[in-house]
């Protein structure tokens, strides 16, 4: 049954467009605008805020929706020595020579707030902020999601068949997939299967960390900056080990719960972040890891739509995942990993 907007509800509607048209600096809210590129960074930057991780790595703002990569990183050692004499010197690439450089692809986060919903909070004198925020984090989360679950950019996404969202951008371990397959640890002793466990082909986490960490490039490998992400399930079951292993010591089992269970893994200090597969291990620097968008994409739109008793605020833009130095990741086949 169709409803409209409650009178407190629609105070809080008009005054969200208000907000929504002073901090874009535009005249209607209502009528889908562009984002100038300086407002769009502000917001992008807000977005982030909203995120632990997404701070950690470089969200960027690019011009083009093709072209080479932006970070700068040495791709190798820039000191030597030159006989001038016959030999002219050569400056060093201050970029990856890999020649791949990044796509984007158009993305939206569309976001529907029914009239009920507003009539609720109407209450709130700080509505529009507190929707924004809910929006800018929903949104970091989703970044978070497709960056370690995208496969493809497909031309429609189903929600339904990839609750992931697996097919609405490339993430950095489908790069590393089609990218440096070599890079991949995909199996052990048995074809397409990686057994963790004694008797396995890794008998603990750490062996299979220092592993992984052998598939960086050596230029990499020792520049201290290196972090392991590892999935839940593999952190989970570690710790379940420590503690049969300490089972009726009350102050060893203090002792892990205080030392979050083991800091390093292969000589690496080890992270779980939000969304990254449950068997999963990827070695790289946070400063490898990028979010490109286009800061000239962004295009917002809110609208009432009585006919499905609710408000619509449509965000657009153009965004897609890089690995900045492709020598410097490596990981495993999560699907393929097997705990015995």
């Amino acid at each position: 049954m169709s409803r409209a907007l409650s009178v407190a509800a629609q105070t809080q509607y008009f005054a969200l467009q208000a907000a929504m048209a002073e901090s874009y600096g535009v005249e209607d809210a209502t009528r889908m605008f562009a984002v100038e590129p300086s407002l769009s960074q502000e917001h992008n930057d807000r977005i982030t805020e909203k995120s632990d991780f997404l701070q950690r790595i470089n969200v960027v703002p690019v011009s083009e929706l093709k072209g080479q990569k932006v970070m700068i990183g040495v791709s190798g050692p820039v000191t030597s020595r030159t006989n001038t004499k016959t030999t002219d010197r050569v400056a060093k690439d201050m970029v990856d020579l890999d020649a791949l450089g990044y796509e984007l692809f158009h993305t939206e986060s569309d976001v529907g707030l029914p009239f009920a919903t507003i009539d609720s909070w109407a209450k709130f004198p700080d509505f529009q902020q507190r929707y924004t925020a809910a929006v800018q984090k929903q949104i970091a989360l989703d970044r978070i999601m497709i960056g370690f679950n995208g496969i493809s950019a497909a031309i429609q996404s189903d929600i339904v068949a990839n609750p992931m969202l697996q097919d609405v951008n490339k993430g950095w371990l489908q790069i590393a997939r089609e990218q440096i397959p070599q890079q991949v640890l995909s199996e052990g002793a048995t074809p397409g299967k990686i057994t963790l466990g004694a008797g396995g082909d890794y008998a603990n986490l750490d062996a299979l960390v220092h592993d992984v960490k052998q598939m960086i490039d050596p230029v990499f490998r020792d520049a201290g900056d290196l972090v392991a992400i590892i999935g839940s399930d593999l952190l989970a079951n570690d710790k379940a080990k420590l503690y049969a292993n300490q089972a009726g010591t009350p102050t060893e089992k203090e002792r892990i719960e205080e030392q979050q269970v083991i800091a390093t893994y292969g000589g690496l200090p080890a992270f779980m972040v939000p969304f990254f597969p449950a068997t999963g291990v990827v070695i790289t620097s946070w400063d490898n890891l990028s979010l490109y968008y286009q800061d000239s994409s962004w295009r917002r739109h809110l609208i009432e739509n009585p006919k499905r008793s609710r408000v619509e605020d449509y965000n657009g833009r153009n965004e897609g995942y890089v690995i900045e130095q492709l020598g410097k990741f490596a990981m495993i086949e999560a699907a393929n990993l097997e705990l015995i």
